[in-house]
């Protein structure tokens, strides 16, 4: 088992080595400086998708929504607060599938709220479907 994490940066991408030791230290970009975990999911493009599923050595959970969805808005604040909680053992991001729909697609994202959980940038679990917060958690922690 490597002494290292490999965490992308959620502001300027940059792929730093964290040692575990600091994992819990507020680590900050080598690059830009900016804190590596902000208690926030972050907001993925295509592009960003690539970058944090491939390179972050954390599990990502990525929330696949849209803006027009019902249940998508329930689930965000209870997805916002499980970053604040499962941070820095596990990398959450948001994916619009309106505004990216080739990544949509290329995942088979059918309904929405959509929740997957990539590790080493292979899917490892999905759930389809809005959850209460200590159901979510419960998910998350049983593939991470």
């Amino acid at each position: 088992m490597s002494e290292f994490n490999f965490i992308v940066c959620p502001n300027c991408e940059a792929i730093n080595r964290v040692p575990l030791s600091k994992m819990s230290e507020a680590p900050k970009c080598g690059k830009c400086k900016s804190p590596l975990f902000t208690g926030h999911p972050v907001p993925l493009d295509s592009a960003s998708f690539v970058k944090h599923v491939g390179h972050n050595t954390i599990p990502v959970v990525v929330d696949f929504w849209a803006e027009w969805c019902g249940p998508c808005k329930m689930m965000a604040p209870l997805f916002e607060r499980a970053a604040t909680e499962l941070e820095p053992s596990v990398r959450l991001a948001k994916l619009d599938t309106e505004a990216q729909s080739a990544v949509a697609a290329r995942y088979g994202i059918r309904s929405i709220p959509t929740f997957a959980i990539f590790r080493e940038g292979h899917e490892v679990a999905r759930q389809a479907g809005a959850m209460d917060y200590a159901n979510l958690l419960r998910w998350i922690r049983t593939y991470v």
